[in-house]
């Protein structure tokens, strides 16, 4: 028989409590859930640091920058996805959503040539049983690219799919309702003259007007044919919720605007914002501050985006500050709600009968650090 695995001596975090107190595992799931310390030679003392649910990223970008770390560099795609899955694992994600963006709008970008390269990356690896975090693919798919449509029909048939959200970031709307903060972006982005840039601008409006609609239709109705989640992206206005909503959507990716954010959690999506926006104290496209979103209490997963050790930081800073977060719905943010916003109901939390994905995290001034990760009850870090 497996032996148990005891926990004591903890800083136990629930969904809705923090207390000292003992959590037992037995064949990789949670088996008991004390208030007491127990005292069995075999249990491993936590020393009062906490032990939290394992974490549950639904949106980062972060393999992209092992796939190509300086321009024109790609590096041999199963290496990129152990050194993200070592950096991933070591932020305390136990389950992360890895974001494949269909649809390059970069007008010298090779992200359509990298995506069956990325997604045989992740599927071999994970196969092979290398990385220590699960893998599961989140489909970013950008509306006003001819190609989106094709290539999601492609890739939606692999297993691991479990996320699809759409969006359009043609200018003049949503993320990009100020012209000039789209031209700073893309501008700098691709290095683009003046000239190219006005191409490019007419081009994106062009392509929005011919696929958008028509693609989000298609998109939304197979991924609920397939029971796959769906979440919208940089919604801005109460027609934009109510759009998500009437489409059946589960989340809201990134609302630019506080009204945006209160219809999309009033209809019932769950509102994720970027856990950097937490960090560092606002967003970097000039769209509204998560911090704002919850003070009126309507921020209900954090992301880490592009920075995946932002996403135990957020937190911690979420229930520091005086914006109606403690440790428990904090900590929510970047465990249960996102597990529940995406289907998965056998983890995000620290509850009997659910599969033991935990952290150990020390508080050394006003910083939570990861000490160790356990995914099923296996240590991966």
């Amino acid at each position: 028989m497996p032996a148990e695995q005891i926990f004591t001596n903890a800083r136990v975090v629930t969904a809705t409590d923090v207390f000292t107190g003992t959590v037992a595992v037995l064949d990789g799931m949670i088996h008991d859930v004390s208030h007491s310390r127990s005292s069995l030679p075999q249990a491993e003392d936590l020393e009062g640091d906490y032990l939290m649910p394992g974490l549950i990223e639904l949106h980062t970008d972060n393999l992209e920058k092992y796939m190509n770390p300086r321009p024109g560099v790609d590096w041999p795609s199963e290496s990129a996805v152990l050194a993200h899955d070592a950096q991933v694992i070591s932020a305390g994600i136990t389950t992360v959503f890895d974001a494949l963006s269909i649809g390059d709008v970069n007008p010298k970008g090779n992200r359509l040539q990298q995506l069956p390269i990325m997604l045989n990356a992740i599927t071999r690896a994970q196969s092979q049983g290398h990385t220590r975090a699960e893998h599961r693919l989140h489909l970013r798919c950008e509306l006003s690219h001819a190609k989106t449509l094709d290539v999601f029909h492609d890739l939606v048939e692999s297993p691991l799919v479990q996320l699809v959200s759409v969006m359009d970031h043609s200018p003049g709307q949503r993320q990009f309702v100020k012209m000039e903060k789209y031209r700073e972006y893309y501008q700098g982005k691709y290095h683009l003259s003046d000239a190219d840039m006005e191409a490019f601008i007419e081009q994106q409006l062009d392509n929005s007007r011919q696929y958008s609609d028509r693609y989000r239709r298609s998109i939304v109705q197979e991924c609920h044919d397939r029971s796959l989640s769906v979440a919208s992206h940089d919604d801005a206005t109460l027609a934009h919720a109510q759009e998500s909503a009437d489409y059946g959507m589960s989340i809201a990716e990134f609302p630019t605007t506080v009204e945006a954010a209160e219809a999309s959690h009033r209809l019932g999506l769950k509102v994720l914002m970027g856990a950097p926006n937490i960090v560092r104290g606002g967003s970097h496209s000039g769209n509204v501050a998560a911090a704002d979103l919850a003070s009126q209490g309507v921020l209900d997963i954090l992301s880490s985006d592009y920075y995946p050790s932002s996403l135990l930081q957020a937190a911690q800073k979420l229930s520091d500050q005086d914006v109606g977060y403690d440790v428990p719905s904090a900590v929510s943010t970047i465990s249960l709600s996102p597990a529940q916003a995406a289907g998965l109901h056998d983890r995000g939390e620290i509850r009997v009968g659910l599969r033991a994905d935990l952290l150990r995290v020390r508080s050394c001034e006003k910083q939570w650090v990861v000490r160790h990760v356990w995914r099923s009850g296996t240590r991966v870090f």
